[in-house]
């Protein structure tokens, strides 16, 4: 049997992982990345994602249907992207996915996954020093 990974070690391995993604499925990497893992709940921030024909669409001239369109678009991505997520969720924390929630902010770039388990992960507690 494996030795059980640490809860920072699925976090750091999902981090990993998610960068990767943005980079090769939605054209830029993110800038910062942070996952959470709180029981069955695994919340990643991705800070920095707009890519530079992005954040030209979300210009104060064109706002608000540049909002609503880049939102649609990434939303889709991500929906179409799933089989490839719930992979790399299972990989890394050896649960399976049972939805995901997403929302991207325009104004500061910062896009929030969050990933609901079926059940919560079981990892190795780390030694206190």
């Amino acid at each position: 049997m494996a030795l059980l990974k640490t809860n920072g070690e699925i976090e750091a391995a999902i981090s990993q992982a998610m960068s990767r993604f943005e980079q090769e499925h939605m054209g830029r990497g993110p800038k910062d990345v942070h996952t959470y893992l709180i029981g069955d709940l695994l919340v990643v921030r991705l800070k920095g994602v707009l890519t530079a024909a992005e954040q030209h669409l979300v210009r104060p001239r064109m706002a608000e249907k540049g909002r609503e369109l880049l939102k649609q678009v990434r939303t889709q991505m991500i929906e179409t992207a799933r089989p490839i997520l719930d992979a790399l969720i299972e990989q890394a924390t050896g649960e399976k996915l049972l939805s995901l929630h997403h929302d991207i902010s325009t104004v500061t770039g910062e896009e929030l996954i969050v990933f609901t388990l079926v059940k919560a992960p079981h990892f190795r507690e780390t030694k206190k020093r």
